[in-house]
């Protein structure tokens, strides 16, 4: 496998780079650029997707969720419109052509034996000026285990994303940092709102905004530090996240009886150490 041309779509595969892995090295992020092409994105990715944002597919609970902070919204009325674990809601949507690219990524990037964790949906809705989703770690989201925590989240693009409708931000470098910075609730309570956040001096501490194509997918370390803006244009921004680990991992943290979703009775949170 050659990694010395641009990185880029090999059948089911993908190849990335010896510059592009640098850079996540380096950096703890990596903007690789169309993972799926537009026609897969017709026929596998969109159709699943929109059925989730239109209500067709039923979800329990918490996993249907305003990660925006707000508390009591309908789902019609969510700015940051999320739902945890489509995949484990509508089986048939598992094994496609993004997870199989996603996880040769992975390996490639993180070692290999990586597995998909989760996934997610984020949407943000039109001209909604409370939809930025605010600094944070991934990792401080997650219980700290004995086993390999390297992580992989795949974060896809489904609409061409600019600084106007919520592209991501990162702090390069951040993934470097000994410890994971102190967390809190965005909301009063986690009860409320399930997101948590950090503390992040703009003036102080370089920060780098990553606008994206639709198809391409910018994938990061678990504790690189990112956030995003609003979505203050007249469309819906939409994405699709992939998160993969290392099989050990997976496997602890099911015996835990922690799963991702919102609906976990255990709370593993990291940063109620901090409160």
């Amino acid at each position: 496998m050659s990694t010395a041309g641009a990185s880029g779509i090999s059948g089911d595969s993908y190849i990335v780079n010896v510059a592009d892995q640098k850079c996540f090295e380096e950096n703890g992020f990596v903007l690789l650029k169309q993972v799926v092409t537009e026609q897969e994105l017709q026929t596998v990715i969109d159709p699943v997707y929109h059925k989730f944002i239109k209500g067709e597919v039923h979800v329990p609970g918490k996993d249907l969720c305003d990660m925006s902070g707000a508390h009591g919204r309908s789902p019609a009325e969510f700015t940051v419109y999320n739902v945890m674990l489509p995949r484990i809601y509508y089986p048939a949507w598992q094994g496609n052509v993004l997870e199989r690219r996603c996880k040769a990524i992975a390996d490639q990037l993180r070692g290999g034996d990586m597995h998909i964790d989760f996934d997610q949906i984020f949407a943000k809705r039109a001209s909604s000026a409370d939809s930025a989703f605010l600094w944070h770690q991934d990792a401080a989201y997650w219980p700290p285990l004995e086993s390999d925590t390297a992580a992989a989240n795949c974060w896809l693009a489904l609409s061409n994303v600019t600084k106007e409708n919520g592209c991501l931000r990162y702090v390069p470098g951040s993934h470097l940092e000994p410890q994971l910075r102190r967390h809190r609730p965005v909301g009063k309570t986690r009860e409320q709102s399930h997101a948590i956040c950090t503390d992040v001096d703009e003036s102080a501490e370089r920060v780098v905004d990553v606008p994206a194509a639709r198809g391409d997918v910018i994938l990061h370390h678990e504790r690189t530090l990112h956030c995003s803006y609003p979505n203050l244009s007249g469309e819906w921004r939409h994405a699709y996240i992939l998160n993969l680990r290392k099989a050990a991992c997976i496997a602890e943290e099911r015996a835990l009886g922690f799963n991702h979703s919102h609906n976990t009775q255990l709370n593993w949170d990291v940063f109620n150490k901090w409160s």
